[in-house]
């Protein structure tokens, strides 16, 4: 039996449909852009340590987030730096202080979260000290509030959770 014109468009159009909205289900965050910091929609614990970037410019490709930094130097300037992520599994190593930090970016299976798992190690008082600290980017309020969720250790080897947020510019 031979299918009639009609049928043949519907099932084409079906496809269409079906591919397109498939294709968003599966695309992943993007968090290019400029961020300012907003302090009222963040959340530190308690801590009177905050350690965020006033604000944050990012660029992201199929396979690298780049993402620079803006941070209060300590003559009252500003001090930015930049940090390469490759979101291919791989390895990234950036310079943090007088050191190196090698970090890890893996996707969420629905692609809406980042999250960065890094590794510094530093000698303090002649020791050699491995830090570990995991970072999870996702957005908010229709993608104009980027969260960066951080957790690391605390001085006395607690867990220290954080939540920086940054407005869209």
């Amino acid at each position: 039996m031979k299918k009639s014109n009609t049928s043949k468009f519907r099932n084409f159009l079906g496809i269409v449909v079906f591919c397109m909205t498939s294709s968003g289900l599966f695309a992943q965050a993007n968090f290019a852009g400029t961020w300012a910091f907003n302090e009222s929609k963040s959340d530190f614990g308690g801590s009177q340590f905050r350690m965020a970037a006033t604000s944050l410019v990012v660029a992201q490709e199929p396979n690298l987030l780049t993402v620079e930094s803006t941070m209060p130097g300590r003559d009252g300037g500003e001090m930015k730096t930049t940090a390469k992520y490759t979101l291919d599994g791989k390895v990234s190593e950036n310079p943090m202080f007088n050191s190196t930090r090698k970090s890890t970016a893996t996707w969420s299976a629905d692609k809406s979260t980042l999250t960065i798992a890094s590794t510094m190690t530093f000698d303090m008082g002649g020791e050699t000290r491995e830090m570990k600290s995991t970072e999870t980017w996702k957005l908010a309020e229709g993608g104009k509030v980027l969260l960066l969720e951080s957790v690391r250790p605390g001085r006395e080897g607690e867990e220290m959770k954080t939540t920086a947020a940054y407005d869209k510019k």
